[in-house]
């Protein structure tokens, strides 16, 4: 775990990774991301992973899903929202934040065969069969109190980034899915701002970009996720690997689709600032 003193001023940020691919200690690992935000008076569900995993992880690191006061839903991928039906059934009242298009059809079509990858029907229904008014539609910039947003659909600006995949909105491959509905959670400190990624579709330096729109230009701290360069060809790893450095980013934590390759880059080029994520892995920022 990751601990610094107390702060004078800001109050502690905490994230509190739930879900990632990379186990650790008894706690179990799958494929997909969920992490504990807790931030500015807030107490914040950033994705629900896969499957009961998150629930199972949560009870072993003593989080209470009964002090959550929002879920935020990053994209609409089965390995970040396949776990909403056992986080819902304990905070029933709790708003979830996410775009419309969370919960449409999508596909991943590798050697003409197309695989399923949309939210699983459990959490669909799960969902749906929320009160209405209890789905906040995050298809443009959302502010959930003054230190913490959300982007909506982030712009996509750069020419080396794309959404990372074989991604489809039909299994026969005719339509193309961007993934339009990937968006990231800010939070503003003293210090800079935290930004936190599901899957980071739009790409990481896109999503950095739009941040530092909504925040006025604020310096960017740390980011915090999945950054989705698994499958990146090595010209566009070199050129986000640029782009990042420019930030000048206190912290690195790289998560879930990541990809090997790219966390040792990251590794060769930032040193102790990454610190890769794992199930378990605390970051905590004053």
């Amino acid at each position: 775990m990751i601990t610094t003193p107390i702060a004078e001023k800001f109050p502690q940020v905490k994230l509190t990774v739930l879900v990632e691919d990379q186990p650790h200690d008894a706690l179990i690992a799958e494929h997909g991301l969920s992490m504990l935000v807790e931030a500015a008076g807030r107490c914040i569900l950033f994705d629900a992973g896969q499957t009961c995993v998150v629930e199972n992880n949560a009870f072993l690191l003593g989080v209470d899903f009964k002090r959550v006061d929002a879920l935020v839903l990053s994209h609409g991928h089965y390995d970040h929202t396949g776990g909403l039906p056992h986080v819902l059934a304990h905070m029933p009242d709790v708003p979830v934040y996410g775009h419309p298009d969370i919960t449409r059809e999508r596909y991943s079509i590798r050697d003409g065969q197309a695989r399923a990858i949309a939210m699983p029907s459990g959490a669909c229904d799960a969902l749906t069969q929320r009160d209405a008014g209890r789905f906040i539609k995050a298809d443009q910039p959302v502010f959930l109190n003054e230190h913490i947003g959300l982007t909506g659909p982030i712009p996509r600006a750069t020419v080396y980034e794309d959404p990372g995949g074989p991604f489809f909105l039909d299994a026969g491959g005719q339509q193309p899915d961007t993934i339009e509905d990937d968006l990231a959670m800010w939070i503003q400190t003293d210090k800079g701002t935290i930004v936190c990624v599901g899957c980071a579709h739009a790409g990481i330096i896109n999503t950095l970009q739009h941040v530092q729109r909504l925040t006025k230009d604020a310096k960017i701290r740390a980011l915090i996720g999945g950054f989705h360069l698994l499958n990146a060809s090595p010209e566009r790893l070199a050129r986000t690997l640029e782009a990042l450095a420019a930030f000048d980013l206190e912290r690195i934590g790289p998560c879930h689709c990541t990809g090997v390759d790219a966390q040792h880059a990251l590794r060769a080029t930032f040193a102790e600032k990454v610190i890769p994520g794992h199930v378990g892995r605390v970051y905590t920022f004053y």
